[in-house]
């Protein structure tokens, strides 16, 4: 017996092994196909998408009690798993929950006392005006003694500025919530509650999902429709994927309906496991063309550790630090020959960056042998290295190229607050250049300077 219980004492266990990034290979009858090898980082084109969490006047609202199938009590009687610590429930690989598909409808009553509403409320000062509002959202439970997961931007403006959280189940209960941690990079946050006996998810391996599989997200469309489930398929994998916030993110394509309110809530295969954390909609094209059936969710595989550090530090540790701003080469600068890449708009003192010796102006090409053609290449390529790594920076410096070695930094609180600082003092140089502009263009009659 290993550190955690048998989620299901009638169903056996898959075989122990590494599975690889892999898709299927014919199945057994009756049971799981096993896992082929999948290459992994054919990401594509990035796309441009809409975050699926919506602004509303309320909360979310909360279901009636719920009516507990044979499946709630198999579940609570035979499948949860108790954890020295919170932090063991996502490195320890979890147990899967049977070698047999479930119906939808036992799949939701096996999982939908695991998913949760999250209301936020916060106030916020423009202009010396003060407004309210509240953001819906979804999210799940990771362990039974009252760790949730949800995405960041569902709780941002609580994060950021202040204001309340709560959390909501399907009996009718909620729970004032305080954010343990989050990672805005990879759009995770990490909620507790004061609750224990909770039902968690069981997280599954996001590696072994195939195109075509299906799938199924629980979650709270609108902040209204409250616990509604949607079918569908894993229609792409490894969808690079860029948000309104410019994050870019590696993602799951799905036909499932997902719509603002969804946002942080779990996308399961048909053995109850989450894959997935559905995140965006793409909702039109940039001809405004409207499009139906494009959903994202991002690969539970790849928050694991990160959900980990949230709980264990509140912050993701081995994370890369370059110390670098960066920018694009303008499309005009392209034209004139100016080559494609992350251009470097200002290096951080004492960071990685300046002991690499990049400077200001300078444009990474490449990362090791990854072509770097934008910002949000640069950051793609990124997610490859740890702290503590060294690569070759490939850069373009007054037409010429050049090939430096940088060793990442540890991406912390320290050196995040280290690069706030830079940006905020960028910031500030720059609005000092537009404000000296405006003055000296307003003494002329032809009108103030709008550049």
């Amino acid at each position: 017996m290993n550190d955690y219980d048998q989620r299901h004492d009638s169903l056996s266990r898959l075989p122990e092994g590494s599975y690889g990034y892999g898709g299927y290979t014919d199945p057994a009858p009756g049971g799981r196909p096993a896992p082929t090898k999948r290459k992994s980082g054919n990401m594509g084109k990035a796309i441009a998408l809409v975050l699926a969490c919506t602004l509303a006047g309320g909360g979310a609202g909360v279901g009636g009690a719920a009516l507990y199938s044979q499946f709630n009590s198999a579940r609570s009687a035979n499948t949860t798993v108790m954890y020295e610590s919170a932090r063991d429930a996502v490195l320890t690989s979890a147990i899967p929950v049977g070698d047999t598909a479930l119906t939808p409808a036992q799949l939701y009553e096996l999982n939908v006392n695991s998913c949760v509403g999250i209301t936020v409320e916060s106030t916020t000062n423009v202009f010396g005006q003060t407004s309210s509002a509240a953001a819906s959202g979804s999210g799940f439970v990771l362990t039974e003694d009252g760790y949730i997961v949800t995405n960041y931007h569902v709780i941002e403006r609580a994060a950021i500025s202040g204001g309340t959280i709560t959390v909501s189940f399907k009996d009718g209960s909620s729970y004032p919530a305080t954010v343990v941690g989050c990672e805005p990079d990879n759009d995770v946050a990490v909620l507790n509650i004061e609750a224990s006996g909770l039902t968690p998810v069981v997280l599954g391996d996001s590696a072994r999902l195939v195109i075509g599989e299906s799938v199924i997200a629980i979650g709270n469309p609108l902040g209204e429709l409250d616990y509604s489930i949607t079918d569908g398929l894993i229609s792409a994998l490894d969808r690079l994927i860029s948000t309104e916030d410019g994050s870019t993110l590696n993602m799951l394509q799905t036909n499932c309906a997902i719509n603002p309110g969804n946002s942080g809530g779990p996308l399961f295969n048909s053995y109850g496991e989450v894959i997935g954390i559905t995140t965006a909609k793409y909702s039109s094209s940039s001809s405004g063309t409207t499009v139906e059936g494009l959903g994202f969710a991002i690969p539970i595989n790849d928050i694991k550790s990160i959900l980990s550090d949230l709980i264990e530090y509140g912050y993701v540790t081995g994370k890369p630090y370059m110390g670098v701003q960066v920018g694009n080469v303008p499309e005009i600068a392209q034209r004139y020959g100016v080559v494609a890449g992350a251009t470097i708009d200002s290096v951080t003192s004492g960071s990685a960056a300046e002991r690499a010796g990049l400077q200001v102006g300078d444009i990474i090409t490449a990362l090791d042998d990854t072509a770097i053609d934008s910002a949000s290449a640069l950051t793609a390529a990124l997610s490859s290295y740890r702290a503590g790594d060294s690569a070759t920076l490939t850069v373009v410096r007054s037409n010429e190229t050049v090939r430096l070695t940088i060793t990442f930094d540890d991406k912390n609180e320290v050196t995040s607050a280290t690069q706030s600082a830079a940006q905020q003092e960028q910031q500030q140089t720059q609005q000092q250049q537009e404000d000296a502009l405006q003055d000296y263009f307003s003494q002329f009659p032809f009108g103030n300077y709008a550049g």
